[in-house]
């Protein structure tokens, strides 16, 4: 059997807590990364012997998969300050680019055909290879949905199907079904106003049965 690739989940706010969480209660070990170490150490408490809390630095070099589990232009600046560690590693990206409007809601920070995917994508170092992932659901919905019988389902993008495995594992150990719906071109789908996010068009976290009856399935096998 194939050892497991060490995870780590760094930024422990709401997403990177649930995140954290869900990996935990599926059995998986995860690093967890704060810039508040102390934040690491009492979620590892709570979390237990499958949580291991570390500092940024340690946890980029322990991890062979990276949950950026932060703002959209805090990725940018960790994938620039740790573009040696990140060589040959996995990074999950499940951001949304995305900050608050003056109406009390939210907007794009970036064009409006952008996807915070493909641009995270180009910053990386070549061997490095990204999946927009983790991301499809609120925050609630991500802890709430996880383990449900039937499975919901989170949606995810890559360029390289060699990763698809590791990121499949990741998210069914999160509680959740994997569906794969094409390449990083496909990251507008999966972020925030997308067809394919709970706060998009697709409005609830959804079974394989239903992406099905809304051809979500048979179009992502054309991707």
């Amino acid at each position: 059997m194939k050892q497991k690739s060490n995870v780590a989940v760094i930024g422990l706010g709401t997403l990177g807590t649930i995140v954290a969480s869900n990996l935990v209660k599926g059995n998986r070990s995860v690093i967890i990364a704060d810039r508040k170490l102390e934040k690491a150490k009492k979620l590892a408490q709570q979390l237990g012997n499958l949580a291991q809390p570390a500092e940024i630095p340690e946890a980029f070099k322990q991890a062979d998969i990276l949950v950026l589990a932060v703002w959209f232009n805090a990725i940018k600046e960790l994938i620039d300050t740790y573009a040696i560690e990140l060589e040959g590693k996995i990074i999950v990206d499940p951001s949304n680019p995305i900050a608050p409007d003056e109406k009390g809601g939210f907007k794009k920070i970036i064009g409006e055909n952008q996807s915070a995917g493909e641009i995270l994508s180009s910053l990386l170092p070549k061997n490095a290879k990204l999946a927009k992932a983790l991301g499809t659901l609120s925050g609630g919905s991500l802890a709430s949905a996880a383990f449900l019988e039937p499975a919901k389902v989170l949606f995810y993008a890559t360029d390289d199907t060699s990763i698809d495995a590791d990121i499949e594992q990741l998210i069914q150990e999160s509680g959740f079904t994997p569906l794969r719906v094409g390449g990083i071109d496909q990251s507008i789908r999966l972020e925030v106003f997308g067809d394919l996010h709970e706060l998009g068009a697709l409005g609830k976290p959804i079974t394989v049965s239903e992406a099905k009856s809304k051809n979500i399935v048979s179009l992502s096998m054309q991707n």
